[in-house]
């Protein structure tokens, strides 16, 4: 047949004497085969759709970024070292079955989301507002943003961006942060911010509104 190695979960390792004496009965050389523990989800139990067990498309609704899901999932069960965060380059090279742990790995989304967010930081703003521009576009109408195809507010978002992406953890993280400059002015007060607009918290605004005005230019710092 040509194939060589095999590497498989542990729940088919049953399987292999029986595959064993098909080869041997068709005269083919037995491949080399390699069971690996399987996934599991945060209970311990066998990963599944319950758990998160989800189609690709699916992490990348939810603000996922490509690297960050491939640098997760190729550390699931797999370890080159301490090394906790690597290229795509650097899987290729380093990928070795010897690395492979002995013990199912847990899927963790608090860890998924660390990682996707040290990603987010360390993308350039050009391409991150790509990929956010890109996510509005597939999402649901009550996710969306206002006044979504609005270049200049586009704009506004890709300046905004080395400020917002600093706590974002998803790109939907960046989204939501992101709000305020597409929401049509005056902006909408809720009650919890309402309640804290009394008169001296009114009279600090107003104290604030010309300094602000008379700036010449906005700068990060």
């Amino acid at each position: 047949m040509g194939v060589t190695h095999v590497v498989r979960g542990a729940d088919h390792l049953t399987n292999m004497s029986r595959q064993a004496q098909i080869y041997d009965a068709l005269g083919w050389p037995l491949p080399a085969f390699a069971h690996v523990p399987l996934i599991h989800g945060p209970d311990g139990a066998k990963l599944s759709k319950r758990h998160g067990a989800l189609g690709v498309e699916a992490y990348r609704d939810m603000g996922y970024l490509p690297a960050a899901l491939r640098n997760y999932l190729v550390r699931l069960g797999w370890s080159h070292g301490d090394d906790e965060i690597f290229s795509t380059e650097q899987m290729i090279e380093w990928f070795d079955l010897s690395g492979i742990g002995k013990s199912p790995a847990r899927f963790d989304f608090d860890k998924l989301e660390n990682l996707n967010g040290h990603y987010i930081r360390e993308t350039d703003n050009a391409e991150l507002l790509s990929m956010t521009r890109g996510l509005v576009a597939g999402l649901t109408a009550d996710c969306v943003l206002p006044d979504v195809d609005n270049e200049e507010k586009w704009g506004r978002f890709e300046q905004a961006l080395s400020g917002l992406k600093e706590r974002a953890k998803t790109l939907l993280d960046l989204i939501e942060g992101a709000r305020f400059i597409f929401e049509d002015r005056p902006l909408k007060i809720d009650e919890k911010a309402a309640g804290l607009l009394d008169d001296p918290a009114r009279e600090i605004l107003a104290g604030l509104l010309e300094p602000l005005e008379n700036l010449d230019a906005w700068t990060t710092e």
